[in-house]
């Protein structure tokens, strides 16, 4: 048996997602009815439109890298915990214990909630499963017991899908996507707080009626407010902040200029390539649509993809953008903080952009609702960094000469393994059973009121069509 996980892991990770995705579509199509050669197209289309997004993504995350490191190097800061990055997490979290399992796993609960009808989404982004296999990762580095680590990693993938179908409305309507959800760990951890501090900024005299959203922007700036030359704007603000100390004006404007010009490249070619995902994404999810509704009459499947999707609108970028330099004085002013941040500055898009929909797009809301997810990140991170250090000497993860401890940003950062960890620490198997009794309320209470769930995780308006999808993309751009 562990010699056949062990080559399913070998497969997964040397085709990668660009080529486990199409082949996965492609199959999921074929069952839900898809003609053969529909059938290829749309998977070859969704698997280049990810690849065209990761190039995208490699080019945002190498700029704002760069900017991140020479603003760290500027405050000349020093800490003993140091930000690995995620792709060192999910390297981490696959090879460990858990990992060799944790696709089974994962394959196994979302079937069994799809068959109970408990569940909505198909998750099809099956890389992403290593989110679940690092907080079972976290939960053996704690406690010695893989059999709690495989438990906690199967309630992981339950709580996603949970949180996926709650904001699937939202994420619909305001992104454009049809039948789509996102049941990615690291994105949707951020749902509870907006929803609790938008709530209060709306009760907020004055401050509720300050609508900052990138329409509003461009309306009255003109074209220095659309999102191409926005992005233009503000990486030239970022550049001249971080690289003012760099040497002559040469470097500084050289690089300055070179960093305006990717982040404009982002904003204007990110959405195209979700554009192009969604001519693919479509008609698999009309297929899914007509499956279901002949089998379960009106019951609705999303299909569960990466929250990669959702960064290339204009309101998720640009609160990410001001979010770094936020990120680094958090790092600086909070108290008893010992992480130093690094690799995943470049990733706060993730963190931030499941939180539009609650807002509308209000890109002042984003930014404090980012900022207070951050600071709680960073005693998060300060917290788990033990374990997470421990669980990458056990996976034979490489510690940087320079690190202490470890952590990073995703998932180093999320509260929900921390609040796991504390509760099978504390209480062990029972800890782990109330844990799995809060997912269960929290399927169950939505299942009871979905139209209130969704109303408040802002899916409030009626799911867009197909045509109205594809122009809320192009309007993003």
């Amino acid at each position: 048996m562990d010699s056949v996980l062990v080559l399913i892991k070998s497969v997964f990770d040397t085709l990668g997602p660009t080529v486990l995705l199409p082949i996965i579509i492609f199959v999921i199509a074929l069952v839900l009815g898809v003609k053969s050669g529909r059938a290829v197209r749309a998977g070859l289309t969704i698997g280049v439109a990810f690849i065209g997004i990761n190039l995208v993504l490699g080019l945002m995350l190498t700029s704002l890298g760069e900017v991140a490191q020479a603003m760290v190097k500027n405050v000349g800061i020093q800490r003993d915990i140091v930000d690995v990055g995620w792709p060192s997490a999910a390297a981490i979290a696959f090879g460990s214990s858990v990992g060799l399992w944790v696709i089974p796993i994962g394959i196994a609960v979302n079937i069994a909630l799809l068959m109970t009808r408990l569940t909505r989404t198909l998750n099809v982004d099956v890389w992403n499963f290593w989110h679940f296999a690092f907080v079972g990762s976290l939960v053996v580095a704690a406690t010695g017991n893989v059999g709690y680590g495989l438990l906690a990693a199967a309630l992981m993938t339950a709580l996603s899908l949970v949180l996926a179908d709650w904001t699937a409305k939202g994420v619909q309507r305001f992104y454009g996507v049809p039948g789509v959800s996102v049941p990615h760990l690291a994105s949707v951890q951020i749902v509870p707080i907006a929803i609790l501090l938008n709530w209060v900024m709306d009760r907020i005299p004055g401050f509720n009626r300050i609508t900052i959203d990138t329409e509003t922007v461009e309306k009255h700036l003109g074209v220095l407010g659309e999102p191409m030359v926005l992005g233009a704007v503000l990486g030239a603000i970022l550049g001249l902040i971080a690289f003012h100390g760099a040497g002559d004006a040469s470097v500084v404007v050289s690089q300055t200029l070179k960093v305006a010009m990717s982040l404009a490249a982002v904003m204007l070619i990110l959405p195209r390539m979700v554009k192009i995902l969604m001519e693919g994404l479509i008609p698999i999810s009309n297929a899914a649509r007509e499956f279901v509704q002949k089998r379960a009459g009106d019951r609705e499947l999303h299909i569960g993809l990466d929250s990669a999707i959702l960064i290339g609108h204009p309101a998720a970028i640009a609160s990410s953008l001001v979010l770094v330099p936020i990120a680094i004085l958090l790092s600086i002013i909070l108290p008893g903080n010992r992480v130093i941040l690094f690799a995943d500055l470049a990733v706060i898009p993730f963190l931030v952009a499941m939180s539009a929909p609650i807002v509308n797009g209000n890109v002042l809301r984003m930014i404090i609702i980012g900022t207070v997810t951050l600071a709680i990140g960073f005693y998060v991170g300060n917290a788990l960094a033990p374990l997470m250090t421990g669980a990458a000497q056990s996976a034979g993860f490489q510690i940087p000469a320079n690190a202490h401890l470890i952590t990073s940003v995703v998932d180093g950062f999320l509260y929900i393994p921390w609040l796991v960890i504390k509760a099978v620490t504390s209480l062990g198997l029972f800890g782990l059973l109330i844990v799995a009794a809060v997912i269960a309320a929290l399927m169950f209470g939505y299942r009871a009121a979905p139209a209130m769930w969704e109303r408040v995780a802002g899916g409030g308006e009626p799911e867009e069509t197909e045509a109205s999808a594809t122009d809320h993309i192009v309007a993003a751009e």
